[in-house]
C-alpha cells in the first residue's frame, strides 16, 4: 500500500499539469451534465415495513386523485377577547377568507369551518384546512401570495389569524451561511496550524473542488437514481470536512519530509505513501459507516448515506492525486515563512503534543479514570432518551406555525394537533358501512380518545377513513401508549366486523413507528459497522487490542454526545443559550446519524494518531516512546482537524430549525468528546498501560493477514534517509 501510494504521489507531482487539468475537466463535465439533467422526482419520506406506511399506501390506492401528500395550510382563527368567531362580523371575515382561498391556483379545496364542525366548544377558535393539488415544494409563488393576501385581509378585520401546515411554512436551509462560517473558521485554524497562506488554502481549495464535483454528480444522476439536493446535504457536510482534513494530513506530512531534507518530489511521494495510506483506511472507515446506513431500511437515509460515502471516496482520490499535483506547482509555498527564511531543518525536539503525551504516560491511571468517569457522567441523560419527530411545537413562538399550534391546542385540546388517521378496509366485509361504524364506535370508546370524526368513504364504498383525536399531545408518551393500545385491541375489534380490517396512520402514528423501527435497527447497525471497522483496523495496526480499544472509546464518546443532546434538547439544560425555544423528543434519526457519522470521523483520528505511534514502534521505539513520538508528529494536526470538523458542524447550530440545531450540536459535541477526551487522553493512557501487549498479534493471525504497510516500513528501505542537518532545499522543481 505505502509503496503504491508513494509511486502515485511522485507521478502526480511530476505530471501535475495533466492531473490538475483532468480534475478540472471532470468538474466541468459533471457540472455541465448537472445543468442539463432533469430535476429528480421528489419521492418523499417513505418507511417500508411499518403499519403507518401500509395504511398510507392503501389510502393512495383506494382514494385516487385526492392528493394525499399534497400541501396543506391549516388557517386558525381566534376571536378578539370577549367575542366569538360565530359573531356576524367575525363569521363574515372567515367566510370571505375561505372563499378567496378556494379561488387560488393549485387549490384542491378549502373547508368552511362552520359546516365542517371546526369550531371550538366555546366558539372562540375555528380553523379552515386548505389543501393543494401539489406538494409544498411545487407550489408557485402566485399560489402562496394569493393565500397570504387572504389571510392579511382577515387579520385587518380584527381576527387573530395564524397558519399551520406546510404550504406557507418556511424551510430553514441547512447550508449556505452555515457552510460559509465553517469554511471561514477552518481557514483560520489552517492558517494558525501551518503559518502559511498557501498551506492553509490548499486543503480548502481541494475540498471545495471535491464538494463541487460531488454535488454536481448528485444533481446529474438525480433523475436516474432518485437523488436530490436534500440527499446531498450530508454529502456536502462530510465531503467538505473530510476533504479538508485529509489534505491537511498529507500537506503536514509533506512539510515534515521537507524539513528532514528530502527533495520536493520525494517528499510528495513519501507524504502520499505514509499519510496517504492513513487517509485511505480512514476514508474506508467513514465509507463503511455511511454505507451501513442502508441496514436501517429507510430509503431516504440509504440514499443520503451512499451519496455521502461517494463524496468521501472522492475526497480520498483528490487527496492522493490533486494535492501532490498542486504541491508540484508551488513546492516551497506551503512551507512556513520561518522555514523558508531559516532554510534549515527544525529541531525534532519537544512540542505541545509530546509534552502532553509525556504527562499522560507518567500518570495513565488518573487520566484514564478522569476521562472515563467524565464521559460516563455526560452519558447518563441518554438513559432518559425519548425518540420522536419534533413538529411545529418545537418551533419558535415568533413563527406563525408555532402560534397556530398553540391556538389549536388551547381551543380544541392538546391532542388535536396530532390526530390518528384510521383507515378501514371493508372490501371483504358483508356490510361495509356497518363494519366501519363498529370500528369507529370501538375506537371512540378507547380510553385516551376524546373524539372521532365522521367516516369518509371512497367512491367504491369499500374503504373508509376517519380521525381519532387523542387526549394528549403528539409527543406525549401517553399518545404512544394509546396507539399501541388500539393496535393491541385490533383483533377483538375486527372480530365483530365480519371481514373488515383497519390500520392506524397519520403523522403522529408515523413518527411513533419510525422511532421504533430506528430503535430496533440501532443494535444491528452498530454490530455491522463496528465489526467491519475492527477488521479494517486489524489490518492497519496488526494488533488485537488497538481496534477493540478504538471501538470501545467510540462507544463511550457517542453515548456521551447523545447524553448531551438529551440534556439540552429534551431536558432543557442550557437550551436558551442555543436558541432552543421548546424541548421535546429527540429526532428519531439522531442516534443513527451520531453513530454513523461520528464513528467514521472517530476512526479518522484513531488512524491518523495511532498510525504514527505504530510507525515509531515498528522503527524501534519502545511503547511509551512511540506514544510520545506519535503525539509529537500528529497531535497538532489532529487537533486542527477536530477543530475544523467542529467548526463545520457548529455552523448549523445557528439554523432556525430545531432539528438542524440538534444535528449540528450533536455532531460538534461528539467530535469534541472523541478527539479531545478519547483520542487525546484515553487512548494514550490505555496504550501506556498495555505496553508491548498493545501491539500483540498471534503469529498464526499475522501469517494470515495481508500486510498493508501503512507505517511505510517498505519506504524506509526503498528511500535513503537524508543526510543529518540537511537544510530545507528551496531549489527549482525538476
Amino acid at each position: 500500500m505505502a509503496t503504491l501510494l508513494y509511486r502515485l504521489g511522485r507521478a502526480a507531482f511530476r505530471w501535475r499539469w495533466c492531473v490538475t487539468l483532468l480534475w478540472v475537466a471532470v468538474l466541468g463535465a459533471v457540472g455541465f451534465a448537472a445543468t442539463k439533467a432533469p430535476a429528480a422526482p421528489d419521492d418523499g419520506f417513505t418507511m417500508p415495513g411499518i403499519e403507518s406506511q401500509r395504511a398510507f399506501d392503501l389510502l393512495e390506492q383506494r382514494f385516487p386523485g385526492t392528493a394525499a401528500d399534497g400541501a396543506s395550510a391549516r388557517i386558525v382563527f381566534v376571536a378578539p377577547s370577549g367575542e366569538k368567531v360565530t359573531a356576524t362580523d367575525n363569521r363574515a371575515a372567515i367566510d370571505k377568507l375561505v372563499t378567496e382561498a378556494a379561488d387560488g391556483s393549485q387549490v384542491a379545496s378549502a373547508a368552511d369551518p362552520f359546516t365542517a364542525r371546526a369550531v371550538s366548544k366555546d366558539a372562540t377558535t375555528a380553523y379552515s384546512t386548505v389543501t393543494f393539488e401539489v406538494k409544498a415544494d411545487d407550489l408557485t409563488g402566485a399560489a402562496k401570495t394569493h393565500l397570504e393576501r387572504a389571510v392579511d385581509t382577515a387579520r385587518d378585520a380584527g381576527l387573530t389569524v395564524e397558519v399551520g401546515g406546510d404550504a406557507l411554512a418556511t424551510q430553514p436551509a441547512a447550508g449556505g451561511s452555515a457552510e460559509a462560517i465553517g469554511i471561514a473558521i477552518a481557514a483560520v485554524v489552517l492558517l494558525i496550524t501551518f503559518g502559511s497562506l498557501a498551506a492553509a488554502g490548499l486543503p480548502l481549495l481541494t475540498a471545495i473542488l471535491g464538494v463541487g464535483i460531488s454535488m454536481s454528480a448528485i444533481l446529474a444522476l438525480g433523475s436516474a437514481l432518485g437523488l436530490s439536493e436534500t440527499t446531498g446535504t450530508l454529502a456536502t457536510m462530510l465531503g467538505l470536512a473530510c476533504g479538508i482534513d485529509y489534505a491537511l494530513f498529507v500537506v503536514s506530512r509533506y512539510r515534515e519530509e521537507r524539513e528532514k531534507g528530502h527533495a520536493p518530489r520525494e517528499a510528495a511521494g513519501l507524504a502520499a505513501g505514509t499519510a496517504g495510506s492513513a487517509v485511505v483506511f480512514a476514508g474506508l472507515t467513514v465509507v463503511i459507516a455511511l454505507a451501513g446506513l442502508s441496514v436501517v431500511g429507510i430509503p431516504m437515509l440509504t440514499k443520503m448515506g451512499l451519496a455521502a460515502a461517494g463524496a468521501v471516496l472522492l475526497a480520498v482520490l483528490i487527496c492522493l492525486t490533486l494535492v501532490p499535483a498542486v504541491l508540484g506547482f508551488w513546492p516551497d509555498a506551503v512551507l512556513s515563512r520561518r522555514e523558508r527564511k531559516k532554510k534549515a531543518k527544525r529541531s525534532n525536539g519537544e512540542n505541545g503534543g509530546s509534552r502532553w503525551a509525556r504527562l499522560v504516560v507518567r500518570r495513565p491511571i488518573p487520566v484514564l479514570l478522569l476521562g472515563v468517569v467524565g464521559l460516563g457522567a455526560m452519558a447518563l441523560p441518554a438513559l432518559d432518551l425519548q425518540l420522536g419527530m419534533p413538529g411545529d411545537e418545537a418551533k419558535s413562538t415568533a413563527t406563525t406555525e408555532r402560534r397556530a399550534y398553540d391556538d389549536l391546542a388551547q381551543g380544541f385540546g392538546p391532542g388535536f394537533n396530532g390526530p390518528l388517521t384510521i383507515v378501514v378496509d371493508a372490501k371483504k366485509a358483508d356490510d361495509a358501512k356497518s363494519a366501519v361504524t363498529t370500528v369507529s364506535k370501538e375506537i371512540a370508546a378507547t380510553h385516551g380518545v376524546v373524539s372521532v370524526s365522521p367516516a369518509r368513504f371512497n367512491s367504491a364504498g369499500d374503504t373508509a377513513v376517519f380521525a381519532a383525536t387523542p387526549a394528549t399531545s403528539p409527543t406525549d408518551e401517553k399518545t404512544k401508549q394509546l396507539v399501541q393500545t388500539i393496535r393491541d385491541e385490533r383483533a377483538g375489534i375486527e372480530s365483530g366486523t365480519a371481514g373488515a380490517s383497519f390500520e392506524v396512520t397519520g403523522t403522529t402514528a408515523l413518527n411513533i413507528d419510525v422511532a421504533q423501527k430506528v430503535q430496533n435497527a440501532l443494535i444491528p447497525y452498530l454490530a455491522l459497522v463496528v465489526g467491519l471497522a475492527i477488521v479494517l483496523l486489524l489490518l492497519v495496526f496488526r494488533s488485537l487490542l488497538v481496534p477493540l480499544k478504538a471501538a470501545l472509546g467510540f462507544l463511550l464518546s457517542v453515548l456521551a454526545a447523545l447524553g448531551a443532546v438529551v440534556a439540552v434538547f429534551q431536558q432543557g439544560h442550557l437550551a436558551s443559550l442555543l436558541g432552543v425555544d421548546q424541548t421535546g423528543p429527540i429526532m428519531s434519526l439522531m442516534p443513527i446519524f451520531l453513530v454513523g457519522i461520528v464513528f467514521g470521523l472517530a476512526m479518522d483520528y484513531e488512524v491518523f494518531l495511532v498510525s504514527r505511534m505504530r510507525e515509531a514502534y515498528v522503527h524501534g521505539d519502545g511503547p511509551d516512546a512511540a506514544i510520545v513520538s506519535g503525539f509529537r508528529h500528529s497531535a497538532r494536526v489532529v487537533v486542527a482537524a477536530a477543530l475544523i470538523m467542529m467548526a463545520v458542524f457548529s455552523g448549523f447550530i445557528g439554523a432556525g430549525a430545531s432539528m438542524i440545531k440538534m444535528i449540528g450540536f450533536g455532531l460538534a459535541i461528539a467530535v469534541l468528546f472523541d478527539a479531545f477526551v478519547v483520542r487525546m487522553a484515553i487512548v494514550p493512557a490505555v496504550l501506556s498501560l498495555l505496553g508491548n501487549k498493545a501491539w500483540y498479534l498471534p503469529s498464526w493471525l499475522d501469517r494470515i493477514l495481508p500486510r498493508m504497510d501503512v507505517e511505510g516500513e517498505a519506504l524506509t528501505r526503498r528511500v535513503p534517509a537524508p543526510v543529518p542537518d540537511t537544510p530545507v532545499q528551496l531549489t527549482p522543481v525538476p
